[in-house]
């Protein structure tokens, strides 16, 4: 079965920040527009994060992103749950700091109805976070 794209217009997404607050600018909304020139830019911090509470339960099997080189992170960590379940460690992954699409992040396929993911170290020397394209593939439940 072919993974399918899984963040949809009724998923809600929750970010740690946003650069100056520039919600027009840098916000969440750029994660998943599909353009170049976009993208969202945390603010400072050690710890960064993207929530995602999805619909319906999935089956997560693959992460695609993009991060901004010199501005990704080092480890990033995948958390997941069903609805009114605490967040588990799924897995952790370690990023290139690069500016191309990494795609080759194999996630083992857990059902869930949320997705957090943690930018633990960002290569930035004041946590700032950077991403272009952020892309959850699986199938839908």
């Amino acid at each position: 079965m072919p993974l399918e794209p899984l963040v949809c217009a009724h998923t809600a997404a929750r970010v740690s920040s946003v650069l100056n607050r520039d919600v027009k600018q840098f916000g969440k909304q750029h994660l998943f527009d599909g353009s170049e020139e976009t993208c969202w830019n945390s603010d400072q911090g050690t710890s960064q994060w993207v929530t995602l509470d999805f619909p319906r339960p999935v089956k997560v099997s693959q992460l695609h992103i993009q991060f901004q080189g010199g501005f990704s992170s080092r480890l990033c960590t995948l958390e997941g749950c069903r609805t009114g379940e605490e967040l588990v460690k799924i897995s952790e992954l370690y990023p290139q700091d690069s500016h191309a699409m990494q795609i080759s992040f194999q996630l083992e396929e857990t059902v869930l109805d949320k997705l957090k993911i943690t930018f633990g170290s960002s290569t930035d020397f004041f946590g700032r976070i950077v991403v272009y394209h952020l892309g959850v593939l699986g199938e839908r439940l």
